[in-house]
């Protein structure tokens, strides 16, 4: 069998022809990303293959640490885009077995026209076409969008976000894609953190509402949804450590709670349950009544690396799976939204591969007929550590077994980069391999009617139905 060649992945007739009949064409809903609306609206032309692949890309830095690669040639300021790029060619060309040599190669493939494979040998080669290609006037991320058959594309912005590169993008009619915002209140629910109160003031100030009390916080939320929302907005996301349900006990406690923060005071852990729980309960209702999506994302022990998180940041390559999984806190959250009768389309993610069977389970517990043949509530595709072979094909496999697989919302990307959409790609042939493969084992007929239209639902249809793209 050849490298990566047009059957990359698909190992039986059946998975063949799922995939080049039925899921190859079908366009890109990339309902979760974070690239750059800005970066979108102005065709940002890239100076170098390094600016696009290693620019921000901490998937790579990880590969690059675990390689023994000295720091300055992954974020280092004085080391030079080439050197910077021979070195991750150095390490990609022996990364078997990591989804990240799939996906350099893929996009190698289908955005420069190169079918050899990158390592230390070619990667002058690869450096000089790739970067006379980015080069171009053709080549700018609209470029590479459109390369990709990208339909739509929901970026992630906060509640103070003037989005006004999402309304010069809308206004541009010479761009056929969509690029809708998504609401990320985490830094409004995060009252915990240091940076809370500095943050709650410029909340106050793009509202217009005076932030003195909880219900004034309620207000400045909903009015900044409907901001939101006559800008296209359809969906939000929530990044939790964990998911907890632990209401107040009456308006006054979380009024005081609220209060207590407000004046500087340092929260216990049952208040912070408390708050939490009321800011989340508050936000699915309002979810509800728009008919917005809510997005849960959990399982992320975050900045791991003490020293090296106060040298660069967050977001750079030392985070980790977290074992802790709270499915009690799930249920029960989603339980009491349900018993208020506000229970909006839910998306649970967790980044450990063992909260399948749970995630699954829990989703099982609460579905209803919002849309014909696809879940209400879902089990979010396999995320960040997980988005490889053996994660994307276990979470399949529990979905299938414990929900129905035909109902799922299908791939995104999660990524910064605008080269990342053959994540799509590779994700609709591991798809289609295991459709095959249970074909051929007589799992289910060779119905290619029934299972074409299957793999198309998740490649496409059942994302645009669910979002109301």
């Amino acid at each position: 069998m050849s490298f990566m060649d047009k059957d990359f992945l698909l190992n039986t007739p059946a998975a063949k022809k799922l995939f080049h009949d039925y899921a190859e064409k079908c366009p890109i809903i990339d309902y979760h990303c974070h690239i750059s609306p800005k970066e979108i609206y102005e065709n940002l032309h890239y100076e170098s293959i390094t600016q696009v692949w290693l620019g921000g890309d901490h998937y790579k830095w990880r590969l690059m640490r675990c390689a023994g690669v000295p720091e300055e040639y992954i974020t280092g300021k004085n080391t030079s885009a080439h050197d910077k790029f021979m070195k991750w060619a150095e390490v990609v060309g022996k990364a078997i077995g990591n989804p990240l040599y799939h996906w350099s190669h893929l996009e190698l493939r289908r955005f420069f026209g190169y079918d050899g494979v990158l390592n230390a040998k070619t990667a002058e080669e690869v450096w000089n076409l790739c970067n006379e290609k980015l080069h171009r006037d053709d080549f700018g991320v609209r470029d590479l969008i459109n390369m990709s058959n990208v339909e739509t594309i929901c970026t992630t912005d906060d509640p103070i976000d003037d989005l006004n590169w999402h309304e010069k993008i809308a206004a541009d009619k010479s761009f056929k894609t969509k690029v809708i915002p998504a609401w990320r209140p985490d830094k409004a629910m995060n009252i915990e953190k240091i940076t809370w109160p500095e943050y709650i003031a410029q909340l106050e100030k793009v509202s217009g509402v005076k932030i003195d009390s909880f219900a004034n916080l309620k207000k400045a939320i909903s009015k900044r949804m409907d901001y939101f929302g006559e800008r296209g907005c359809k969906l939000s996301d929530h990044g939790v450590n964990d998911v907890t349900c632990n209401p107040a006990s009456s308006e006054k406690e979380i009024e005081d709670i609220f209060s207590s923060r407000l004046s500087g005071k340092t929260l216990d852990d049952v208040a912070l349950d408390k708050f939490k729980t009321e800011f989340m309960l508050f936000v699915a209702s309002e979810y509800n009544k728009r008919n917005w999506v809510m997005q849960i994302h959990y399982g992320c022990r975050r900045d791991n690396n003490i020293g090296m998180f106060n040298k660069l940041g967050p977001d750079t390559g030392f985070d980790c799976v977290n074992t802790f999984a709270p499915s009690t806190g799930v249920a029960k959250f989603l339980g009491e939204v349900q018993n208020r009768n506000s229970l909006p389309k839910t998306i649970l993610y967790s980044l450990n591969g063992n909260d399948n069977s749970a995630i699954d389970t829990i989703c099982g517990c609460f579905q209803a007929d919002v849309i014909p043949g696809v879940s209400k509530i879902q089990h979010g595709s396999a995320w960040w550590f997980e988005d490889h072979f053996e994660g994307m094909t276990a979470h399949f496999k529990s979905l299938a077994s414990l929900g129905y697989l035909a109902g799922f919302i299908g791939m995104l990307t999660d990524s910064r980069s605008f080269l990342s959409y053959p994540r799509h790609e590779y994700f609709r042939r591991i798809l289609c391999r295991l459709f095959g493969q249970w074909v051929e084992d007589g799992f289910y007929p060779e119905d290619y009617e029934t299972l074409g239209e299957i793999v198309q639902n998740i490649s496409y249809n059942n994302a645009k139905k669910y979002f109301n793209f």
